[in-house]
């Protein structure tokens, strides 16, 4: 017998599945980039192109901070455009200007200076740089908040939104895969796969591979940007009606309509700074474990050249597998306790680390680890952040600018810090550089992951809801379980 016809009140149809998948590589150019820029910009300054540890710091400061000054105010008027009539749809405009932008500055970025010689100085060097960078980051920030912002404009439900942030971290891995997958291969072609040592150092000589790594990158990127423009639909989809409940609670007063809530509500919203903290201290174990693993294996660890494009791989294949189990994990545990688990696992990372001198082939187990659980809380912590957004989507893309604004601006600061205590003084790493990006390594995943587990205790004591809007009811249901699964 078949199915029946649909009963009233069922809710809208799920989002097809091209419509997923054309959304989920929209952020495949930002993610080819982001994968570059935080896994070999300092490699690719301090050990080929030989600028101080400083001055490497320095750019990839200005980078953050720049990204991170121009996410709120992309986010904040890409909510302006939202409430107005924008025949493409405003959160597609800002995309499609991000990517121009992201087009035609990264690969200099990753090519030699223009018009410098050896006689150049350092200073004037860094003046070059700093243009394509703040307009890089400008382009990707634009992109990011615009591709963020849409998830709760296309999610009808709590799982749907789950659904559609690990399908974009399933290609975020994908776009990690093909970045260190095409970094071997551009290596093993140029014979850098010797030992690190006489004659196989990085050096000058690898200027190429970083050029041709670059171009490959905005050429695959712009075409799935394509693709993304030419199969998602910008528009606010109905949301499925909540069952009839004896007494309102929090989760059905979301799902009401609502006038739109103005972005100044949200600073008086202490959910939106526990979420805002719990999200800086994931982007910092995410990002700067990132940042330094090619610095570790190669100075702490004295792994040949071609370990940084295959560990960095091992550790998003171990994402990607990670991805596929967030929708059920998330239904079963819930955010709270999902997002823990994968806290335990990065843990377990920092603390092999710290206590194996010498790892060895083990280093492969050591990135299967956090690389899943590096999965595990970007995810969640995402999911999170759509959570805390609900059904005020007018005012999502400030949220995810907020948010990314803190986060951008701390790791730059992290960073800075970091190369300002490198212990050489010379451009290139002497002896000492084995003892620090060692401890590096164990304070940018151990550390950070202890202040992310204490932002995660006051998620659970109390749990994600507005608390201050005028239209809420006046206490929560009896039983509300606040963190939704």
């Amino acid at each position: 017998m078949g199915p029946g016809p649909p009963t009233a009140g069922a809710g809208p149809a799920p989002l097809p599945l091209g419509a997923r998948l054309s959304f989920a590589v929209g952020h495949l150019l930002n993610d080819l980039c982001a994968s570059m820029w935080f896994t070999y910009l300092l490699l690719y300054l301090h050990s080929v192109r030989a600028y101080s540890s400083r001055a490497a710091g320095l750019l990839l400061l200005l980078g953050q901070v720049a990204d991170g000054l121009c996410t709120p105010l992309v986010g904040y008027e890409a909510d302006r455009a939202a409430g107005r009539c924008v025949r493409y749809g405003p959160r597609k405009a800002w995309h499609l200007v991000g990517t121009a932008c992201v087009l035609l500055t990264f690969p200099f970025i990753f090519s030699p200076c223009l018009g410098c010689g050896e006689a150049t100085p350092e200073w004037a060097a860094l003046l070059y740089y700093a243009p394509f960078i703040v307009v890089f980051q400008f382009g990707w920030a634009a992109t990011q908040i615009a591709h963020l912002s849409l998830i709760p404009e296309l999610a009808t439900s709590d799982h749907e939104k789950v659904e559609l942030t690990a399908l974009r971290y399933a290609f975020t891995v994908v776009a990690n895969l093909a970045v260190f997958g095409a970094a071997w291969l551009l290596l093993h072609l140029q014979g850098s796969s010797a030992d690190l040592g006489a004659g196989g150092q990085l050096g000058p000589q690898d200027v190429p591979v970083f050029r041709n790594l670059a171009l490959l990158v905005v050429g695959v990127g712009a075409v799935f940007s394509l693709l993304f423009h030419l199969g998602t639909r910008e528009g606010r989809r109905p949301r499925a009606e909540p069952e009839p409940e004896p007494e309102p609670d929090e989760r059905s007063a979301l799902l009401e309509p609502r006038p739109p809530l103005p972005w100044r509500h949200w600073l008086r919203e202490p959910a939106f700074y526990q979420v805002g903290l719990l999200y800086m201290s994931t982007r910092l174990v995410v990002n700067l474990s990132q940042t330094y693993m090619a610095m570790y294996l190669t100075y702490s660890l004295h792994l040949p050249k071609r370990f940084i494009a295959t560990i960095p791989l091992v550790m998003y294949l171990s994402g990607f597998c990670s991805s596929f189990f967030m929708k059920p994990v998330n239904r079963r545990l819930g955010r709270n306790l999902t997002y823990f688990a994968g806290l335990l696992v990065i843990l377990a990372f920092a603390a092999w680390v710290a206590l194996a001198e010498r790892l060895g082939t083990l280093v492969y187990g050591a990135a299967v680890l956090l690389g899943a659980g590096c999965a595990t809380i970007l995810v969640t912590s995402l999911a999170m952040t759509a959570d805390l957004i609900g059904a005020h989507t007018h005012s999502g893309a400030f949220v995810y600018g907020a948010m990314s604004f803190s986060d951008k601006v701390a790791n730059g600061l992290a960073v800075m810090t970091v190369q300002t205590l490198h212990p050489c003084s010379s451009e290139l790493c002497c002896s000492a550089c084995t003892e620090f990006y060692h401890w590096v390594m164990v304070a940018v995943t151990g550390g950070v992951g202890v202040a992310a587990a204490l932002a995660l205790s006051s998620l659970m004591v109390w749990p994600i809801r507005l608390r201050n809007r005028e239209s809420r009811p006046s206490s929560p249901a009896p039983g509300d379980p606040g963190d939704r699964p």
